[in-house]
């Protein structure tokens, strides 16, 4: 498969990791090669060179000119949410495909929009859903698909992060915005429960608040309760502002509760505990059967920019195609919803609410 060209578009904090991983990763190994950067900030743009090798003429300031100047495959959308549709229609404008940070926009009007411009261009679009692509869940993901401990019946979530300082969590916007921990956090602590469940998400209700200690202007702290249309049932709980960091990112805490068996992911280790046809067979975490973890040579956005270079070149679609990703989007925008008029959302009838 010949090199893809791709114009990254934002190199903000984590754009930053972007460009020395993500990017450079399938730079290196021939997937991808980098025909231009993009960013508001000049030093941004210093940066993005130095790390990719890039000429001076391949960095821009204003994405229109970069776009209509440097033919390109597909873009990499990584600035903040509000921004994300004004760079798609911009690569629906040159007939450009789209990798995107998630969520696919800051609202869920915005996100169905963009979901139907792709569809309409004929383009493809997905979105780096990175956590659910990690090796642990990818592990954890194979032994509930595999069908060895039976039926899901329920799936409990945890992330707690002490990022209660001002910005301590990397970038202003989060703690400028109203709902950092549903937007910026469980929109893949959220994903993965899904992904897990098996099914979409049929009705939610969620629960949102600040501390008084967490320097932010938006919620910090949230419980969410769901039930999918399968019949599994769900529950998040997730903090930016707990005193101790004990299921920080990456680190997070899910036990997948089935038919004939428990699994359990902490600290990216992951135990089995299956049923023995003996009365009220007991046991406690720690004392499980060990998983070895699967191997492979790229997770996260490393192996996301590659399946999506993959699909261009004709292979599977995306799971995270945003057409897809929509579901996740509703699950946070819902969540949203809920929290902000104390009521139940049927999340398919939220989805369809916009046209």
């Amino acid at each position: 498969m010949a090199a893809q060209r791709v114009i990254h578009v934002g190199i903000g904090t984590f754009g930053k990791r972007w460009c020395r991983e993500f990017l450079k990763t399938n730079v290196d190994d021939g997937t991808i090669e980098v025909v231009a950067l993009v960013d508001v900030d000049p030093k941004a743009l210093a940066y993005g060179r130095s790390v990719l090798n890039l000429p001076e003429s391949a960095c821009f300031t204003d994405p229109r000119e970069a776009f209509g100047k440097v033919a390109a495959d597909f873009c990499t959308v990584v600035v903040p949410p509000n921004f994300h549709e004004a760079v798609v229609d911009i690569a629906i404008e040159h007939g450009v495909d789209v990798l995107s940070e998630k969520p696919i926009a800051d609202t869920m009007e915005a996100s169905v929009r963009i979901a139907r411009k792709i569809e309409a261009a004929g383009r493809k679009m997905a979105v780096t859903m990175s956590h659910r692509f990690d090796q642990d869940k990818t592990t954890l993901r194979r032994i509930i698909r595999s069908g060895r401990l039976g039926r899901v019946n329920n799936i409990s979530c945890r992330y707690q992060a002490d990022m209660r300082q001002h910005m301590a969590w990397g970038a202003l916007f989060r703690h400028t915005m109203q709902h950092p921990m549903l937007i910026e956090g469980a929109i893949h602590h959220l994903d993965i429960v899904a992904d897990l469940a098996g099914a979409r998400c049929e009705t939610l209700f969620a629960s949102t608040w600040k501390p008084d200690w967490a320097e932010y202007a938006g919620d910090t702290d949230g419980l969410v309760s769901m039930v999918f249309e399968n019949g599994v049932r769900a529950v998040y709980e997730g903090s930016s502002s707990t005193a101790v960091g004990l299921n920080d990112w990456y680190q997070e805490y899910v036990r997948v509760d089935c038919e004939l068996g428990t699994a359990i992911l902490n600290h990216r280790e992951i135990e089995i505990f299956t049923r023995q046809d003996v009365p009220r067979q007991k046991s406690r975490e720690g004392q499980g059967q060990k998983v070895t973890q699967l191997t492979q040579p790229k997770w996260i956005n490393h192996w996301l920019i590659e399946q999506f270079a993959q699909w261009r070149a004709g292979g599977p679609a995306m799971e995270t195609r945003v057409q897809n990703n929509v579901q996740a989007s509703a699950l946070i925008f819902g969540s949203i919803e809920s929290a902000t008029h104390g009521k139940l959302v049927k999340v398919q009838d939220y989805i369809a609410s916009f046209g």
